[in-house]
């Protein structure tokens, strides 16, 4: 598949150059039109050079079935980078499975085939096992806010530059949004109350929460959120987990077990990851790139408004119109995940970068968290206070 051109100004460059294909020649088409318009411009008032501008549009895929929350969500992202940009960025969204695979958008935004993925890490996770670092690694005792938090603040953001660029030589650059609430254990047929029944299971994860649940006796698939369902249905696996109650509830996961268990450590640091081709990227405007940034910033705010009110309002609706028993994990579950990850951490530190990225977390972690353990007051007994009984303590 050939890689998408930018459409600068069509008219004036002609169609041969929507044909060329190499990465000098994106970055050549794209300061090619600033040329000529300031060129064309040269004969016009300066008033009207002034509100001269072109439109780059984009081809974004995102690793989300059109039908998913996190596709409307990578939607709020588009609608700001048009509203930012005045018109002079168009992204075409276009969901999973509509240009690449789900977990190949990566390899998509390296290669030219797109311009730009809304996805997470863990999907790519197969060319290094840091890439689960970025969303799905050890929990350290830090939400996914405190991970998003390292990214921006902590060297995160550096660390991920490393390993795209330097260890893997991928031509991307990206940032990170949406720091998503704990993923629940998932859905079971029948629920666990403690870890010995986990052993055998077929379960469907990815990343390395692979790792950890065949650390716990778990048989483990990686699947694409598409896909979960009619893997249930067949017997390829016996429980699973996406994400939340909104996916899960719109891929029809109530349909195929009733029990729903909220809680893990599996996963419960996760962001979106925003990815760009780097020459594409780096071929805007200054100003054009700082809004895609910004955009992203902006973005995480909406998601994780409209995500605290769909998921709760869809918990609901599962719990009352659809008859799924909601659970919490059991402690002794929880211990057991931890312990698993002590594990995996120990195998993982053989590696020299797998070690400095989780050595930077544990240093992050250990003093913000415990600013935000000594400052916060007991949120779980304020609502025990107002709402009695409503949650077993």
């Amino acid at each position: 598949m050939s890689r998408r051109s930018h459409q600068v100004d069509r008219e004036h460059f002609g169609r041969k150059h929507m044909t060329d294909n190499s990465p000098v020649s994106r970055r050549r088409f794209l300061t090619g039109g600033a040329i000529a318009a300031g060129a064309g411009a040269a004969t016009l008032a300066m008033p009207h050079v002034a509100r001269a501008q072109e439109t780059v549009t984009l081809r974004m895929q995102s690793s989300w079935p059109s039908s998913d929350a996190f596709h409307e969500m990578a939607q709020q992202f588009v609608e700001r980078v048009h509203a930012m940009s005045g018109g002079r960025i168009r992204i075409d969204l276009t969901p999973a499975g509509a240009i690449v695979g789900a977990f190949q958008v990566m390899d998509a935004c390296h290669d030219g085939i797109i311009d730009a993925a809304h996805s997470v890490p863990v999907y790519w996770y197969g060319k290094h096992k840091a890439a689960s670092f970025f969303g799905t690694g050890p929990v350290w005792g830090g939400s996914a806010a405190n991970m998003l938090a390292w990214m921006h603040a902590g060297g995160g953001a550096e660390f991920y530059r490393e390993l795209t660029q330097d260890v893997l030589g991928l031509n991307v650059v990206a940032f990170f949004g949406f720091p998503m609430p704990a993923q629940p254990f998932g859905w079971f047929k029948q629920p666990v109350e403690n870890a010995s029944q986990l052993n055998g299971l077929k379960y469907r994860t990815v990343g390395l929460a692979a790792d950890l649940m065949q650390a716990m006796g778990m048989s483990v698939t990686q699947l694409p959120g598409g896909e979960i369902v009619p893997a249930m249905e067949r017997g390829v696996i016996d429980a699973f987990e996406f994400n939340n109650p909104t996916s899960d509830m719109r891929f029809g996961a109530q349909d195929v077990a009733k029990n729903y268990m909220l809680s893990s450590y599996h996963q419960a640091s996760e962001c979106f990851e925003f990815i760009f081709n780097r020459d594409v990227y780096e071929s805007l405007d200054e100003d054009l790139q700082a809004i895609i940034r910004h955009a992203v910033e902006a973005t995480s705010t909406a998601n994780s408004a409209w995500a605290l009110n769909q998921y709760s309002n869809d918990l609901q609706a599962l719990q009352d119109e659809h008859g799924v028993n909601v659970i919490r994990t059991p402690t002794e579950i929880l211990e057991a995940q931890l312990e698993a990850w002590d594990q995996l951490i120990s195998d993982l530190e053989g590696d020299e970068f797998n070690k400095r990225v989780m050595d930077s977390q544990r240093e992050w972690v250990e003093r913000t968290v415990y600013y935000q353990l000594m400052n916060d007051p007991d949120y779980a007994l304020a609502y025990e206070h107002y709402f009695p009984g409503k949650v077993e303590l």
